[in-house]
């Protein structure tokens, strides 16, 4: 009696398989129909205002519901710069942050100061902003602010950067308190893809005479680059759309008198948040939405605009070899 041939264990019911990349399939169909949803809504809930103000919308910098005019262009100044000084700050800051911690950190301190690094990311937003209101503001105008203004103040240009009332508020503020919370997500990314370069070529690099800064430019760097800049990005994400903390400590006012650090402004985020709820319907619902859909299209050119900086770096390395 012959035996039967034995059954490979590869050769299974392909069933399972086509189950599980219909569901991948369908999931990322899914979140791309959520997308196009949310643009398609906003798009038609903006429509009376970019039909009566158009692309004029983004460069008026008129806000007076009682006249039913508006204008977008301080809350697009006000999201744009207080990211930018969150970027400006937290991107060093975070740099240094994940190359102590992957270089430099004694064994015993890397695990609880990680910790504790992750930590500021589970602090609550409306904590950050009673914070800056109450406790960082008053330091920034008392220690910063005014040291500054007595200073510069008959120093053409820097003077007009930070004159103002000193009442801790404003744009630098707001930027601040934007860097403190981003850092932990930055500093985390960072840390993650530094940890995953090979130890072989770092300790090649060392070999050969290099030092740790140079290791980290020359080899981790290069390396990571992918992950560094999507850390980048998810900080800057983060940023540009704070809500709460921004409220706090960005003054909410639709007017732009000067270009000072220290001038209360307005953010998308935080225009929202404060006229949504009673905003009457027409053009002023209308105009919070187009708002909205810049902070969209913003989000957008910021997303492209790394995917292609990416790009290009990837393209100079093959060049280069």
């Amino acid at each position: 009696m012959t035996n039967p041939p034995p059954v490979n264990p590869f050769k299974r019911s392909r069933l399972p398989d086509r189950v599980f990349g219909w569901a991948a399939l369908a999931a990322a169909l899914l979140t791309l129909g959520l997308l196009i949803g949310i643009l398609v809504s906003l798009v038609i809930g903006a429509w009376p205002a970019i039909s009566k103000y158009g692309l004029g919308f983004l460069t008026s910098s008129v806000w007076d519901p009682v006249q039913n005019e508006y204008g977008g262009l301080v809350m697009i100044y006000g999201t744009l710069a207080t990211s930018f000084i969150a970027l400006l700050i937290a991107v060093p800051v975070s740099f240094g942050i994940a190359l102590f911690l992957t270089e430099l950190s004694p064994a015993w301190l890397k695990r609880p100061l990680g910790t504790a690094i992750e930590l500021l990311a589970a602090v609550p937003s409306i904590v950050y902003g009673m914070w800056g209101l109450l406790v960082f503001g008053p330091i920034l105008a008392t220690y910063v602010q005014q040291p500054l203004q007595s200073l510069f103040s008959e120093v053409p240009y820097l003077g007009a950067l930070v004159s103002g009332p000193p009442v801790g508020i404003g744009i630098l503020s707001a930027g601040i308190i934007l860097a403190i919370m981003i850092i932990p997500f930055i500093a985390s990314v960072m840390r993650d893809v530094f940890e995953v370069t090979p130890v072989l070529l770092k300790e090649s690099a060392y070999g050969l005479g290099a030092t740790t800064w140079e290791v980290v430019y020359k080899v981790v760097l290069p390396y990571t680059k992918a992950g560094v800049m999507g850390g980048i990005m998810l900080g800057l994400g983060r940023a540009l759309g704070e809500t709460m903390a921004v409220t706090f400590v960005i003054g909410n006012f639709n007017q732009l008198d000067s270009l000072s650090l220290f001038q209360a402004a307005n953010s998308i985020t935080s225009a929202l948040a404060n006229e949504f709820a009673e905003a009457a319907d027409g053009l002023h619902q209308a105009s919070l939405i187009y708002l909205g859909l810049v902070l969209f299209f913003i989000t957008f050119v910021v997303l492209s605009l790394s995917k292609l900086l990416l790009s290009q770096l990837q393209k100079n390395e093959g060049a280069k070899t």
